[in-house]
């Protein structure tokens, strides 16, 4: 096995780990394979190229928006069209979008208390934003890594104004409950007189989990949130879609919030190209990834690794987990070596650490991935283990 690189005595971990970013990110740029190349992660260039052909999604010649109207206007009526809803409002993040739906709600239930997992975005990656902006209180039906039942619903013993659930829930794995148990939860947080929102950053590709179309998995919340960058390529940008009049409430609060942009047309048409070229090939993604996602069992398998662990064994989404017994900085290492070395890249995202002798990542399943075939995913798998300590 080759050896980690060599470290300077004096270096903090700050340090290495920012040299070990920046590689990360040129051997990214320079891999000849990868399961996904995102945008994203391109350089300005290469973003703005995004934006050269979208004179065939929008007429380039109407005025440009001003604080929302023009073109913002178009896309909120597309993602209201696609989830099914009466209306849509667009926002600049999608944690400003989540605040203002779970305020609202909290006006209307008379119930700031919110359900939501310790895993969901708004717990971990928002500083608590919504409790500490927006005055509301969240409570914890349960901790396992997964949604919640309608069991736990139902038996909860505290009451809650809404009930939000992470459609998938990243943390956990990019998880998703079965079409019945979500169903039955909706039904549960009801029978309480509830509300449900769903945090659907990741929604547009869980049709081919549930079995359902956009709408009909969006038509079991009072209101979806939605987002433009994480599966479809835009700028950034999110919208939140529901009923007319909550949607007219969340635009006021947006303004109160500083979310009522001057001008957000180059954001704007990249959602709109996202929507048109992206949101139709995530079925793919998703089916394509079960197929990596069993040959990087089998390739584990046939390298000898002890315990490693591909998660959820079928991934819901195009995105899932991967678990091996090492160091997380060793895995990180031998990710970017191989890539360096061999110009494929199989684990481009970061790793942790769990637990001791234990790390974890994520791995995203996108067109390019497509041209992976079972034999090439269990050989890269090889090539990775063998730079392991």
């Amino acid at each position: 096995m080759a050896e980690t690189a060599k470290q300077a005595p004096d270096d903090s971990v700050e340090e290495r780990r920012k040299r070990h970013l920046e590689r990360r990110r040129t051997a990214y740029r320079s891999a000849r394979r990868v399961l996904a190349r995102s945008s994203v992660l391109g350089t300005l260039r290469e973003r703005l190229a995004l934006l050269e052909t979208v004179e065939e999604l929008y007429d380039l010649d109407e005025s440009a928006d001003m604080y929302g109207n023009g073109i913002v206007e178009a896309l909120e009526a597309k993602v209201a069209g696609l989830l099914g809803t009466e209306a849509a409002a667009f926002f600049p993040t999608g944690t400003m979008a989540q605040q203002v739906a779970l305020r609202c709600w909290a006006g209307r239930t008379g119930n700031p208390t919110v359900a939501l997992h310790p895993l969901a975005h708004p717990a971990v990656h928002e500083r608590d934003a919504f409790a500490q902006v927006s005055g509301l209180r969240p409570v914890h039906v349960h901790r396992e890594p997964r949604l919640p039942t309608a069991a736990e619903i139902r038996e909860f013993e505290e009451p809650f104004g809404a009930l939000m659930l992470e459609l998938p829930l990243r943390d956990a794995g990019f998880v998703l409950p079965s079409w019945e148990g979500l169903s039955e939860v909706v039904k549960e947080a009801r029978e309480r007189d509830a509300v449900v929102h769903f945090d659907g950053a990741r929604l547009w590709e869980t049709t081919v989990h549930f079995g359902r179309p956009l709408h009909e998995i969006a038509g079991l919340a009072d209101s979806v949130y939605v987002s433009f960058y994480k599966s479809l390529d835009g700028f950034g940008g999110a919208a939140l879609a529901g009923p007319g009049a909550l949607v007219e409430e969340a635009k006021a609060w947006r303004h109160r919030y500083g979310g009522q942009v001057f001008q957000q047309f180059p954001t704007v048409l990249s959602a709109l190209a996202g929507l048109e070229r992206e949101l139709p090939r995530l079925p793919d993604y998703v089916r394509h990834a079960r197929v990596v996602a069993a040959a990087l069992r089998e390739g584990f398998t046939a390298a000898g690794v002890p315990w490693a662990r591909v998660h959820p064994d079928e991934p819901h989404t195009n995105e899932f987990q991967v678990w091996v017994p090492y160091d997380p900085d060793a895995a990180a290492e031998a990710a970017v070596r191989q890539a360096e070395e061999t110009g494929t890249l199989l684990f481009g995202r970061s790793w942790d650490g769990p637990g001791p002798g234990l790390a974890v990542t994520e791995v995203d399943v996108r067109a390019a991935g497509l041209e992976w075939t079972a034999d090439e995913v269990r050989a890269a798998v090889a090539e990775f283990v063998a730079r392991l300590p």
